[in-house]
């Protein structure tokens, strides 16, 4: 999500306007997109869930999104790393999905690469929260579909092996795990995800 437009929502408070197609949708926007997560199966299942939203709407994904944490061992990615064609070939048939091979193979290889990233880096979020804007510089740009760090992070990512994480899929990534507050300016939740934030301990 990229656009700072507002709207009123049914209960009467302003709110970021993309969020109010659904009751579904304005839960996830006042309940979890741009608060910080610092929880590695977190991390990993928004990587994965936005790779799959890739030619999608957010929306489309979300909806499925139990779905996806049951067809893929709630993105524990110990157990979808060891994952292998005949899961592949079960989740194909899995009508709850996306059926789409080649993202289906992309979360298998990310679960290998999120197992050797953590043994490197010693967490996931460490390695994520390296890639945060400076909150003043990134506030500074307005409505954007990627970002310098954004685009830090995807090379990072591919040179690793990992796969369906191009700059965009990054930035919406970090948008909705809270490396920057994207919520606009007068919606009722961007004060509380600015608070959330500063109370937010970076992972080392």
């Amino acid at each position: 999500m990229t656009a700072f437009a507002l709207e009123e929502g049914p209960d009467g408070q302003p709110r970021c306007a993309w969020c109010l197609a659904t009751p579904a949708y304005r839960r996830y926007h006042d309940t979890e997109w741009g608060f910080p997560v610092g929880d590695d199966r977190l991390l990993f299942e928004k990587v994965s869930l936005e790779g799959f939203q890739c030619g999608l709407s957010w929306l489309t994904i979300l909806n499925k999104r139990e779905a996806f944490r049951a067809a893929f061992a709630n993105f524990d990615f110990e157990m979808v790393a060891r994952f292998g064609e005949a899961d592949v070939e079960r989740l194909l048939q899995d009508p709850g999905i996306v059926r789409h091979r080649g993202k289906i193979q992309s979360v298998i290889n990310n679960a290998r690469r999120a197992v050797a990233l953590r043994e490197k880096e010693g967490s996931l979020a460490a390695f994520f929260w390296r890639y945060e804007p400076d909150p003043a510089e990134h506030a500074r740009r307005g409505v954007v579909a990627e970002t310098p760090e954004s685009t830090a992070l995807s090379k990072a990512l591919k040179k690793q092996g990992w796969s369906f994480v191009g700059p965009t899929t990054m930035h919406a990534f970090m948008q909705a795990m809270g490396l920057v507050n994207d919520h606009a300016p007068g919606c009722i939740v961007h004060a509380q995800v600015e608070a959330a934030r500063q109370a937010f301990l970076r992972p080392a």
